[in-house]
C-alpha cells in the first residue's frame, strides 16, 4: 500500500485527467494500492462545486473502465477520496486560497501533476513555491511535450530546477509505463539466451513503429505546431530506442538505468544538412478510408491551416555511434491514420552464413508488440510437412495477456502514478534524457528547414508514403508493419 499522500491535478476538467488519470486512480483504489489517507484534488478554472465534478468524472470513468471492473459501491468509497477546487493557476491569490483548503501537515507527501500546457509549468511552480506549496515532500510531474525544441525544454528545466530538486521532478512518459516496456528490460537482462546476439554481427537491423489509425481529433491546434517529430518521435520512440539499446544498468534503481539510456542518446550520429533527405521521410495523410471509414486530409481537420505542411508521419534511419551497434540501423516510424493501429519493436538477425537448404529461408525477427495486444514472438524457420526441405516461418508467440489471464493488465498510467506517490523516477525521464533527445531531434528540423521539401502525399488507411518504403528498399529491407 502507497504512502498517504494528496494528489493535486492541474487541468482537472481536460481530457487527460478525465479519460487516463481518474480511471487509473480509481483501479489503485479498487485493488486497494492506496493508502486510506490518499487525497485527489482536481484544480481547474471552470466553476463547478464537487457534486458536479464528482458526476462528469464519474459519467468518463465508466466509459473507460470495463464493465466488470467498475461498481458502485467501489465509485461510492473512491469518490470520497476525491474533490474538486476551482481556481486559475495564473493568479497568485488562488494558491493562498489552495494553501488555506489544504492545511498544514508536516512531512505528508503531496504530489502536484501538470496535465497543462507547458506555458504553464513555471507559473505554477513559482506560485506553489510563493506561497509555501513547494516543500521537501512535494513531488511534481509534468506531462510531455518538456519544450518544443532544445532551447525551450534547457528553459522548463532550468525554471522548474530553480524550484523542485531534480529528484522531486517527475517527467512523465506513459509508454514507459506499458507493461511490455518492462517485459523489454526482463527479457535482455532476466534471460541468457539473448544477450550475446543482441549486438552488432548479430542483429541485420532494428525497426520501432508506433502507427495509429486516429487522425488529431481535437489536438489540432497544437498539432499543427509540433507535428508527429515533436509529439511522437522526440519522446515515445527515442525512449523505445534506449530500452533497446542500452546496457544493463549496475542497478535497477532510477539513476543507474538513466544514465544508461542517456549514454544511447548521446551515442546517436547526427542527421546533418542534406543527410535528412537521405534519411528521413516526411509525410501527410490526405483524404481517404480508414477501414470503413471515409476521413478528410489532415488539412481539412480543425483547428488545421488550410496550407499546412505540418508532418503527420516521419521516419528516420538512425545509427548509434557505440561499441555494440556500430554499423546497425535502427528504423523510427510513426504516423497518423495509417491502416492500423500497431505499436511493436523489431529485432530483424542476421542470415545464417550459408544457405544449406536453398534460398528460401528467411531472418529470424524478435517481435515486441506493444499494442494493441502486448505479447512477445520469436520468428524461426521450420520445416514444413511433407517431402523434402521446404522450410517455412513459424512463430514461438507469447501472448502475454493469455499467460496471466487471471490478472488484470495495468493501464500504464497506474503504474507511473503510483511509481510517483512512492518516489520512484525509474520509468521517468531525467533533464539530461529530455535535452540529449532534443538536442539530436532539433538537427534534424534544422535540415528540413535548410533544405524545404513539402510533405510527401499519403492517402489516409494506408502504411505511408511511398519514399518510407524506398528508405529500407535500397539497403534490401523492407517494413515488417
Amino acid at each position: 500500500m502507497s504512502v498517504s499522500c494528496d494528489m493535486l491535478v492541474f487541468g482537472g476538467t481536460g481530457d487527460l485527467t478525465l479519460h487516463k488519470l481518474i480511471p487509473a486512480l480509481y483501479h489503485l483504489h479498487r485493488e486497494e494500492r492506496l493508502h486510506p489517507d490518499v487525497r485527489i484534488i482536481a484544480l481547474a478554472r471552470r466553476e463547478l462545486d464537487r457534486e458536479a465534478y464528482l458526476a462528469t468524472a464519474e459519467h468518463h470513468c465508466k466509459a473507460q473502465v470495463a464493465h466488470s471492473d467498475f461498481r458502485p459501491e467501489i465509485w461510492q468509497s473512491f469518490a470520497k477520496r476525491l474533490d474538486y477546487f476551482s481556481m486559475d493557476a495564473s493568479q497568485r491569490d488562488d494558491f493562498v486560497r489552495l494553501a488555506h483548503y489544504l492545511g498544514y501537515a508536516e512531512g505528508r507527501v503531496r504530489v502536484y501533476y501538470l496535465a497543462t500546457a507547458p506555458n504553464l509549468f513555471e507559473m505554477i511552480a513559482l506560485n506553489l513555491e510563493a506561497t509555501g506549496l513547494a516543500g521537501q515532500q512535494t513531488r511534481i510531474v509534468l506531462e510531455k511535450p518538456i519544450g518544443h525544441s532544445l532551447e525551450s525544454a534547457l528553459d522548463i528545466n532550468l525554471k522548474i530546477g530553480r524550484v523542485f530538486a531534480e529528484s522531486r521532478i517527475y517527467r512523465i512518459d506513459h509508454y514507459l509505463g506499458k507493461e511490455t516496456v518492462q517485459n523489454l528490460m526482463a527479457l535482455r537482462f532476466a534471460n541468457a539466451l539473448f544477450e550475446p546476439i543482441w549486438r552488432a554481427g548479430h542483429v541485420d537491423h532494428v525497426q520501432i513503429t508506433v502507427a495509429e489509425t486516429l487522425g488529431v481529433e481535437s489536438r489540432g491546434g497544437y498539432y499543427d505546431k509540433a507535428g508527429a517529430m515533436r509529439d511522437m518521435l522526440q519522446n515515445h520512440l527515442l525512449q523505445l530506442l534506449c530500452l533497446v539499446a542500452m546496457e544493463a544498468p549496475v542497478h535497477f534503481d532510477a539513476d543507474s538505468v538513466h544514465n544508461e539510456k542517456v549514454k544511447v542518446l548521446k551515442s546517436l550520429k547526427p542527421i546533418v544538412g542534406q543527410e535528412v533527405l537521405d534519411k528521413t521521410v516526411r509525410g501527410q495523410y490526405i483524404g481517404g478510408a480508414v477501414g470503413e471509414q471515409g476521413v478528410p486530409a489532415y488539412r481539412f481537420e480543425p483547428n488545421v491551416d488550410s496550407d499546412s505542411d505540418t508532418e503527420t508521419f516521419v521516419a528516420v534511419q538512425a545509427e548509434l555511434d557505440s561499441w555494440r551497434w556500430a554499423g546497425v540501423p535502427f528504423y523510427l516510424c510513426t504516423g497518423k491514420r495509417m491502416a492500423r493501429k500497431c505499436s511493436e519493436i523489431v529485432i530483424s538477425f542476421r542470415q545464417v552464413p550459408h544457405m544449406l537448404f536453398g534460398s528460401n529461408s528467411q531472418v529470424n525477427r524478435l517481435v515486441i508488440r506493444l499494442q494493441p495486444e502486448e505479447g512477445v514472438s520469436l520468428q524461426l524457420m521450420a520445416k514444413s510437412p511433407g517431402k523434402g526441405m521446404v522450410l517455412e516461418p513459424v512463430e514461438l508467440d507469447l501472448n502475454l495477456a493469455n499467460v496471466f489471464q487471471q490478472r488484470r493488465r495495468w493501464d500504464a498510467y497506474e503504474r507511473l502514478l503510483l511509481d510517483v506517490i512512492e518516489g520512484d523516477s525509474t520509468l521517468f525521464m531525467r533533464h539530461d534524457e529530455v535535452e540529449a533527445a532534443w538536442r539530436w531531434v532539433d538537427l534534424i528540423l534544422a535540415g528540413w528547414q535548410s533544405y524545404y521539401r513539402k510533405p510527401s502525399l499519403y492517402p489516409a488507411g494506408t502504411n505511408g508514403p511511398e519514399q518510407a518504403r524506398q528508405l529500407l528498399a535500397g539497403e534490401g529491407r523492407r517494413w515488417t508493419v
